[in-house]
């Protein structure tokens, strides 16, 4: 339906922005909501905010750790739905503040099905990650138990899940929790492979790879995953669904070689030891997106890589600026 008000958290962010992007494109009412957070560089998720203008976009400067801020976001709104995107993200940097990630992935969330369950909004849906799969046989499907968590980061988004499907059993929140895939594209998080290599690669820097570069990952770009999670939108119960790339993994070593000929360059690479909260690999198993919700990933990781190299390119030279974690 159109013409419907949508609340996006973390709009600031790399798919969030792109979801706020989607809904606005088919003529929805966006409201957003981030806490521009220095773990990577604000101006960048300006960057991302800017490109959103539109008379029915309104941006609030907010966290959802703050449960007293959203009780007049939601008495002065009527959503349809609740899209839960803001998220402390980053495996390693979780072993180093994982107080921080657990009060805005577990508690965040927590504030804000308890603000749905007092208005009446009835739709609830959870970004939510394929780390979760660590140590399960691949490719992952969702029935896998996943009670094994192996960095602080995991285990708040598996809080969330499940503070998620306490809220569906004792209120009847009708709730999709969407485990995404190597996320990537044009404006992604510096703290992400893609945008650092191509960065090192272009200015002779040596890459920092942990790991011999054959671990492994299912790669999906930032517009077929902001797709998949406004279709989980719809009324499924309780549901949770992988958005991944369904196909072959990619590895880094494969990665590597494909931005180095987009560049025209050859990058040097210092070799580290494998980190112990990084997975070896990553699949997912597509078949409940396809069911469910009708979608498969359309962007192939070439066409991606493209648009993700020609964006760092035409914004030089200040995202030249940007620290990398």
């Amino acid at each position: 339906m159109t013409d419907q008000t949508y609340l996006v958290t973390g709009c600031g962010g790399f798919i969030a922005s792109r979801v706020c992007h989607q809904l606005l494109r088919d003529g929805h009412r966006v409201v957003g909501l981030d806490n521009l957070n220095d773990y990577y560089a604000p101006q960048l998720k300006r960057h991302r905010i800017e490109q959103l203008g539109t008379d029915r976009f309104t941006f609030h400067k907010m966290d959802i750790e703050q449960g007293d801020q959203l009780k007049p976001l939601f008495d002065q709104n009527k959503f349809s739905a609740v899209f839960n995107l803001a998220a402390r993200a980053g495996v390693r940097y979780s072993m180093e503040n994982p107080h921080v990630y657990l009060s805005t992935n577990t508690v965040g969330t927590l504030n804000l099905l308890d603000e749905m369950q007092r208005t009446g909004v009835t739709k609830f849906v959870l970004a939510s990650t394929s780390s979760l799969y660590a140590g399960q046989p691949m490719p992952f499907v969702e029935s896998l138990p996943v009670n094994t968590p192996i960095s602080p980061y995991a285990a708040s988004k598996k809080g969330a899940e499940v503070m998620a499907y306490s809220y569906h059993h004792l209120y009847d929140i009708d709730v999709s929790i969407c485990r995404y895939f190597t996320v990537y594209g044009p404006a992604s998080r510096p703290d992400m492979s893609i945008l650092r290599f191509t960065r090192w690669i272009d200015e002779g820097t040596p890459i920092e790879l942990f790991g011999d570069g054959e671990q492994s990952r299912d790669f999906t770009y930032v517009d077929d995953i902001a797709r998949g999670t406004i279709l989980a939108g719809k009324p499924l119960g309780y549901e949770i669904i992988n958005l991944g790339g369904g196909g072959t993994p990619v590895s880094i070593n494969q990665l590597i070689a494909m931005l180095e000929e987009r560049l025209g360059k050859k990058a040097k690479i210092d070799y580290k030891p494998f980190h112990q909260a990084d997975m070896k690999s990553t699949s997912a198993d597509i078949t409940k997106a396809k069911e469910l919700l009708g979608w498969t990933p359309e962007v192939s990781l070439a066409e991606g890589l493209d648009a993700s190299v020609e964006w760092y390119q035409q914004n030089k030279p200040w995202t030249a600026q940007i620290p990398l974690p």
